[in-house]
């Protein structure tokens, strides 16, 4: 039997790539595919593709049990507990917690009915593939509410199944580990930043334990110049568990507001360290580009000496400005100063001060934030930045790792219950 072929010349690539170049924009999926690949997937898997397979694997033993009715054991196949598995997409393996189902015997101990999305995705296969494939399409066309119809219609569950409370199992997700328990974390360090999306404004807390693992703390929607929106999330924290007794080390972005939220919440007997890379780069602001890299260079050297020497440098610095008509830049360095040398009153190790004398824990995933949202020209409202940041910071915590100087946090712990005894001595609001 023959058959009709139809032969692709070089001309017809060259007139191919002439339409394309002419329409660039039909290039632009496919280049921000290509570069973000690496991004797209570590998106999809670490912050949407979980909650989604599972939210997959809930429909699909409901379609063999019925929904859950605590109490309550009917029909041959019976809801019998979770456990752990791995389900494939494409060439990543994914650990979920997928249901467990069991057919009606005595003693339940029927057998084991399988979960068909489960046996599916343990194949690495085209149902895989296409799994990715639609996460990915979410992630990069911002189509995240179709992304679990899609993907529940792809292994066979039906439209009917795919209920809204489904749809919303990934935000219920996100929302029950931004709640969770905090009263078996040992937080020692609360860092406190906001980041500006849009008109809105979300503020960051993330601690790190005795251990030097960071953990992502709580998100409030406003600014850190905002004490409402301060003292709201601190309050959080507190009814989540943290104990506000226990000597801690804020580090702030140097907002007044944030100073007056943790007094307000935590009490005055806390060690509150100024981040001092915002303090610097608020003070260049207010210079000429020729006077920057010498005022730059001589905070940088006062904040390497004894407390009461370092100010007074940083006191010399600001009285020189002020001669030279930098009235602004003098009155920024003057703001705060003595809480830019916090760590060198706690005695702690170079290589802890480092890591604890700005808030650059959590201005890298700010930038990641920025880079998953750089082509957002709308902000509809405060509950949609307060996702997009939430979302990154989840999808950051997966990587976190242990800060610099971990091992010697002991020696911060001990420091700071003496910073506390001796604020509560000779704290101003109890001698007033």
């Amino acid at each position: 039997m023959k058959g009709s072929y139809q032969i692709i010349e070089q001309a017809d690539s060259d007139k191919l790539a002439e339409v394309l170049r002419k329409n660039g924009q039909l290039l632009l999926p496919m280049l921000e595919l290509i570069q973000q690949a690496r991004m797209a997937v570590d998106e999809a898997i670490d912050v949407s593709g979980r909650a989604t397979i599972q939210a997959l694997l809930l429909l699909s033993a409901q379609e063999l049990a019925g929904e859950k009715h605590p109490g309550k054991a009917a029909g041959d196949v019976r809801w019998h507990g979770t456990q752990g598995g791995v389900v494939h997409l494409a060439e990543r393996k994914l650990r979920v917690t997928k249901p467990r189902l069991r057919k009606k015997g005595s003693g339940g101990k029927g057998a084991e009915v399988p979960i068909p999305v489960y046996e599916a995705l343990q194949r690495d296969g085209p149902t895989a593939q296409r799994m990715l494939e639609i996460l990915l399409s979410g992630v990069s066309t911002r189509r995240y509410r179709q992304v679990l119809p899609e993907m529940a219609q792809s292994v066979g569950i039906s439209k009917s199944a795919v209920s809204r409370e489904a749809i919303a199992a990934s935000e219920q997700q996100l929302k029950d580990l931004l709640e969770k328990d905090l009263s078996q974390l040992s937080i020692l360090i609360i860092y406190l930043d906001g980041i500006q999306l849009g008109k809105h404004h979300v503020l960051c807390a993330v601690g790190v334990d005795l251990q030097g693992y960071k953990h992502v703390l709580g998100l409030g929607a406003g600014a850190s110049e905002n004490t409402t929106v301060v003292k709201e999330l601190l309050e959080g924290l507190v009814a989540r568990g943290l104990d506000p007794k226990e000597p801690k080390l804020f580090v702030i972005d140097g907002a007044k507001a944030l100073r007056a939220g943790i007094d307000a919440v935590f009490g005055t007997h806390h060690a509150v360290q100024r981040c001092r890379n915002h303090k610097v780069r608020n003070v260049l602001d207010h210079l000429p580009e020729e006077q920057k890299p010498q005022t730059r260079s001589a905070m940088k050297a006062a904040f390497t000496l004894e407390a009461k020497e370092g100010i007074r440098k940083l006191e010399q610095l600001a009285g020189w400005l002020e001669r030279s008509g930098y009235q602004g830049a003098a009155d920024s360095l003057r703001e705060g100063l003595s809480e830019m040398f916090t760590l060198n009153r706690l005695d702690l190790p170079p290589k802890l001060c480092r890591c604890l004398a700005t808030t650059n824990l959590i201005d890298s995933s700010h930038s990641g934030i920025r880079e998953k949202t750089r082509r957002i020209s709308r902000w509809q409202n405060e509950a949609m930045a307060l996702r997009w940041a939430a979302t990154s910071l989840l999808a950051t915590a997966g990587k976190f790792r242990r800060i610099m100087g971990h091992q010697q946090l002991w020696i911060l712990q001990q420091n700071l219950k003496r910073f506390a005894a001796d604020a509560e001595v000779v704290s101003p609001r109890k001698a007033g």
